[in-house]
């Protein structure tokens, strides 16, 4: 066995049956259920059993990255959206029409994703109208976050059963 036959062998090049797609997508659904609106979820936690000063750098950082993200969304919002379909319906068309394995798996991982940036622009919008304070903005960060985790069990069930169906299909040596 050579020494390219046996590098081939242990990283796998499809993406279903690659044990280093399934990290990404954990840690993708790790780490967008983690920073609300880019801010710690154990900053709120510590925020609302401490309060005072942890509270405090809370409502600030929130106020910040609400700024951020509303500014992204009204300057480049046209832009980014219309990116944001053409990448999604290309993979979306290489990868279900045409059967490119690496398509499907990256459209899998974007698509649910664009569900989160919505959530967020819109929490972000009512953040900035509403002007919530201590545990009123802590609760509206844990039910952000509920709905981002819901979303990301979806996407990973859905995900689950597209890559077995795949890897049933194709077989083990890729015929």
């Amino acid at each position: 066995m050579d020494f390219y036959s046996t590098i081939f062998e242990v990283i796998d090049t499809r993406s279903f049956s690659n044990m280093w797609y399934w990290i990404a997508l954990a840690v993708l659904w790790s780490t967008a259920s983690h920073f609300v609106l880019g801010v710690p979820f154990d900053l709120a936690l510590r925020a609302r059993r401490q309060g005072g000063q942890h509270m405090a750098d809370l409502e600030d950082l929130v106020r910040i990255n609400t700024g951020r993200i509303l500014n992204i969304a009204e300057v480049s919002g046209l832009m980014l959206t219309a990116l944001a379909g053409a990448i999604i319906t290309i993979l979306a068309i290489t990868g279900f029409i045409y059967g490119i394995e690496f398509s499907q798996a990256v459209f899998l991982m974007i698509f649910p994703m664009v569900f989160v940036g919505l959530l967020n622009i819109r929490l972000a919008r009512r953040i900035a109208s509403e002007a919530p304070e201590g545990a009123q903005l802590v609760a509206m960060l844990r039910r952000q976050r509920f709905y981002v985790q819901l979303i990301g069990m979806l996407s990973i069930f859905v995900t689950a059963m597209w890559g077995m169906y795949q890897n049933i299909a194709i077989g083990p040596l890729g015929g």
